[in-house]
């Protein structure tokens, strides 16, 4: 390990980052410093913007992706090694186009999750959509969590370093019930394998977003989805059936409140005054949900 790695190891930790941002900023600048042959305290303003054109041009990288990548760089300049030269001009994020994501029908889900043949696969996708979590959270899920007293799942240390429980229907408790009885995991609820990274550890969650490909591809589903997808699809269906938003972003948590307002409001269609919309009694709508 170089003493320029090890430094911003230990500034990340002071201001206790999570494990999986750790591992993006690190991996960020020892791209960096891989593509110039050069150790980042050599590089300057300049290198910074032919890199980024470079990300956006070349690699036709998604301005999602350069701002993270941008954003390990701030920190390591900005931080880690205090620059004055480098100003926040200098460390520019692209704008990003603000586009509505893209949704899968319930009879959508229902091929996703029955194209699924794996059991714990299966299992991941329906807590994915019957809990609206994202895949990092699901991957660190540990037995412990499950909730049934409470009927919650209990999500540690989620985005932005938050402890919150989400609602558990009986028929998803169910289902990870008949998944307990095939599997008995021990700690994690879904642990990794032993060819991997050993039957202790908790699946990864690049493993989780390969899972969702795979279904779709299983399923015939030509969408370009993700696990996030169905976090999508769980807070749209639960405003479809007549959920307040309030109440579908203090489950989902995001990063800012209105998020989901923002975001679904144009896909619900507005209820006649004084009906109430019905909730489907097919498909992984019920069968998760409860």
């Amino acid at each position: 390990m170089t003493q320029l790695r090890k430094r911003m190891l230990e500034e990340l930790q002071r201001r206790n980052y999570s494990q999986a941002t750790t591992r993006s900023y690190i991996f960020a600048v020892k791209q960096f410093a891989e593509y110039f042959g050069q150790s980042p305290e050599k590089l300057g303003a300049e290198e910074i913007r032919r890199y980024q054109l470079y990300l956006l041009n070349e690699k036709k990288y998604a301005p999602g992706t350069v701002e993270i990548r941008m954003s390990a760089l701030r920190f390591l300049y900005k931080k880690t090694l205090k620059r004055r030269d480098l100003g926040f001009d200098d460390l520019v994020y692209p704008k990003r186009p603000q586009r509505l994501p893209v949704v899968l029908s319930p009879e959508e889900v229902t091929r996703l999750i029955e194209a699924t043949p794996h059991p714990m696969h299966r299992a991941i996708l329906m807590v994915l959509y019957g809990t609206g979590i994202r895949r990092t959270e699901a991957s660190l899920l540990k037995v412990s969590d499950i909730d049934s007293q409470r009927m919650v799942m209990h999500i540690r240390q989620g985005k932005g370093s938050r402890d919150r429980d989400v609602p558990l229907s009986s028929k998803l408790l169910e289902v990870l019930r008949e998944y307990w009885r095939w599997k008995k995991p021990k700690n994690y609820l879904f642990p990794s394998t032993a060819g991997h990274r050993g039957l202790e550890q908790p699946i990864s969650d690049k493993t989780v977003w390969n899972i969702c490909k795979e279904a779709a591809v299983r399923a015939g589903i030509q969408k370009k989805i993700g696990p996030h997808t169905l976090r999508h699809s769980f807070a749209t269906h639960h405003m479809e059936a007549g959920t307040d938003l309030r109440t579908i972003s203090a489950s989902a948590r995001t990063r800012a409140p209105g998020t989901h307002d923002r975001l679904f409001a144009p896909l619900a269609p507005a209820p006649a005054c004084g009906d109430q919309p019905a909730r489907s009694t097919h498909g992984p709508t019920a069968a998760v949900r409860g």
